[in-house]
């Protein structure tokens, strides 16, 4: 029987207290028609934090109403009934002794224009490109960069006011941010491309601008990922000194915690090292870090989608590389959407009553 109990510590980090190191990860699920979470949204919410997840992040919520998604019934964060309902899921977490902070994002390139009201409107990404050599769109101008920095930093103080407890900014999975990041798809010859510095430059003017509006003490936090939706064996830095390149302007801006998606948490990044992303990131930066990926499952969640059910598995890993402060936290994906239970049956070694994860449950409220 695995000890969890490293899982279950109480940890402080960027003015967060939190009462376990289980984090809820991000889920996109498409059930706010108009955009605006109603009131099941409040009760899906309301559960996992009953359930005794440490933080809670939400699933992706765009920036604005036309160009930042192309996903149907995401919510946003940008009209009056979106923001009262937001504020009633963060009272209803509150109220059940929860944390919860919310993830803004862009679809950027993988925006399918068909899907919203506004097709007309070309998707935005650095150069314009979703597959790597096969641009769609011209490249973002001057001042459609600005307007995207402007309506995240935005979003970010709305999301403050609301009561939210931390904000995450998508900068993964070939997103608006990501696109930015990934030498693949930014191929710009101006200040927004070329090096890690221009690279990095629209990210770092989201964080800096986010971080001056909402004071010095107030949680950001950004996902990143090596892997791309297009690529799953793509490594956005091929090296751990490419890695701190990457990292380190963020961290100069003002980030607070470093978010790395993998697929599979326990995979080394580079070789001569057990270190995942997230390890490689608290190494580099000495900033907090959380992982993620097929964490309790036997299955990572590409295959769900496929029709492969995952099994519920081992945790030794997982606690093995925790009690060696590799990184801080987990986040937990899949297992936390099937259970809203899910902590508190492998607080309490109630192992049996885990569940089997299968696609059924991404089509599914709980």
């Amino acid at each position: 029987m695995t000890d969890t109990r490293i899982l279950f510590e109480p940890v402080e980090f960027a003015n967060l207290s939190l009462k376990n190191r289980i984090v809820m990860a991000p889920m996109t699920r498409s059930f706010s028609p108009g955009n605006i979470p109603g009131d099941d949204v409040a009760a899906y919410y309301r559960r996992r934090a009953e359930g005794d997840v440490g933080l809670i992040l939400t699933e992706g919520v765009s920036t604005n109403e036309d160009t930042a998604t192309g996903t149907p019934n995401v919510p946003n964060i940008v009209t009056d009934a979106a923001k009262a309902g937001w504020r009633n899921v963060v009272d209803g977490v509150h109220k059940a002794g929860g944390k919860i902070g919310i993830q803004l994002w862009h679809e950027g390139p993988f925006r399918n224009p068909e899907n919203t009201p506004h097709p007309e409107i070309p998707s935005w990404s650095a150069s314009g490109i979703k597959m790597p050599g096969k641009p769609l769109w011209e490249p973002m101008s001057e001042a459609e960069i600005e307007t995207a920095i402007t309506e995240f930093v935005d979003a970010a103080v709305a999301a403050k006011e609301i009561g939210f407890d931390a904000v995450e900014f998508h900068g993964a999975h070939s997103y608006l941010i990501d696109s930015f990041f990934w030498d693949q798809t930014n191929l710009r010859d101006d200040k927004w491309g070329g090096d890690w510095d221009g690279r990095t430059r629209f990210a770092s003017e989201i964080i800096r601008r986010t971080r001056a509006k909402v004071g010095a003490d107030y949680p950001l936090i950004i996902r990143l990922s090596q892997w791309k939706q297009q690529d799953f064996a793509a490594k956005t830095a091929a090296t751990p000194q490419e890695l701190e390149r990457w990292l380190t302007p963020l961290v100069e801006a003002g980030i607070d915690v470093f978010h790395m998606s993998q697929r599979r948490f326990w995979e080394p990044t580079y070789e001569g090292s057990e270190l995942n992303d997230a390890g490689w990131a608290k190494k580099l930066t000495g900033k907090p870090a959380i992982s993620v990926g097929s964490v309790g499952l036997s299955g990572e969640f590409i295959a769900a989608y496929a029709g492969e059910a995952s099994e519920p598995a081992s945790l030794d890993r997982l606690v093995e590389m925790m009690e060696r402060e590799e990184f801080d936290l987990i986040a937990v994906g899949r297992a936390l959407l099937q259970d809203p239970d899910w902590a508190v049956k492998v607080r309490d070694n109630r192992n049996d009553e885990l569940q089997t994860f299968t696609k059924d449950a991404l089509g599914k409220l709980f």
